[in-house]
């Protein structure tokens, strides 16, 4: 039984569609058609109800999923084990990744992954929803979070870190706030549903305040560029606001509170899966991209101190 005819058959019960399991491997409509046409009768069974639209799986086909995933899957495995050169990354890889993060830190970087992997197509799909890596067929998936999933396997790829930012305009008429308590007297701006801001005191507490706020916008850029502008104090991520606190667009407040997270940025991917070569590839250029510190905390530190 051909390995690439069983890969065929679960990326098409995987996508729901042959159309576009043909596509992820590289194969015409119909060709994929027919080589799953030739399967069926070497197994002298049915797989999947076809449709215009989809495919889904028949009884005999979930029955047979599990052990074509097994094969699939050791065979990628049996070619990573020959090295980096025999196992080549090829075909499609299926990427979900956060919005705002992988437009910033991701897509900019994509000439040199692409460059070096020419044979390797990518799927990127940006989102700030949480999308279901086994439902959605993603090889991999870029999420700041915290970890608490075992049926995933993590790579840690850098710290989610938080500071509160203001523009110069805006602390000129309204005052610097001294302490988390004086922050219901500010005009709080909120990403999503992060209202409830945590801080590091001076004694090492936690001190947690959970702000109203005057502006909530479910996407962290559109809330930086809003207090860019001049509206208010926000809680950022450092990998959104790091430009604007180079700059000195944006600024630092309450430094001398740091904020708490307990998130983290992981390159996730689902623990039935062989580490397949071009997922590998990704995830280790993932790591070097952004390095033990990422750039965009580097100075950060020197700016904070400036206005403790």
């Amino acid at each position: 039984m051909d390995v690439d005819d069983l890969n065929l058959f679960v990326r098409i019960a995987q996508l729901h569609s042959i159309s576009a399991a043909a596509r992820d491997l590289g194969l015409t409509p119909a060709g994929a058609s027919a080589k799953l046409a030739a399967l069926e009768r070497k197994l002298r069974a049915r797989l999947l109800h076809r449709t215009t639209r989809q495919a889904t799986l028949t009884e005999d086909g979930l029955a047979f999923l599990p052990h074509a995933e097994h094969v699939v899957f050791a065979a990628e495995a049996a070619r990573a084990a020959l090295g980096r050169e025999q196992a080549a990354p090829r075909g499609t890889l299926r990427v979900a990744a956060p919005a705002s993060f992988a437009r910033m830190h991701i897509v900019p970087g994509l000439p040199e992954f692409c460059g070096k992997y020419p044979d390797l197509a990518l799927d990127l799909r940006i989102s700030d929803s949480i999308v279901d890596l086994v439902e959605g067929a993603f090889d991999v998936a870029v999420r700041y979070t915290e970890l608490s999933d075992s049926s995933f396997v993590a790579r840690r790829l850098a710290p989610d870190n938080r500071v509160l930012v203001a523009s110069r305009e805006y602390l000129e008429q309204r005052g610097r706030p001294s302490t988390p308590d004086d922050l219901v007297e500010h005009t709080c701006l909120v990403v999503g549903t992060l209202d409830l801001w945590t801080f590091r005191g001076k004694d090492a507490e936690v001190i947690e305040r959970r702000v109203t706020p005057s502006l909530r916008i479910n996407d962290g850029t559109a809330v930086r560029d809003a207090a860019s502008g001049g509206l208010g104090i926000a809680l950022m991520a450092t990998w959104c606001a790091s430009e604007e606190l180079q700059s000195g667009t944006l600024v630092p407040v309450l430094p001398e509170y740091p904020l708490i997270s307990t998130q983290t940025l992981w390159a996730l991917y689902p623990s039935s899966r062989e580490l397949a070569p071009k997922v590998r590839v990704f995830i280790d250029w993932l790591i070097h991209r952004f390095g033990h510190q990422p750039y965009w905390d580097r100075g950060l530190e020197r700016i904070l101190s400036n206005y403790r």
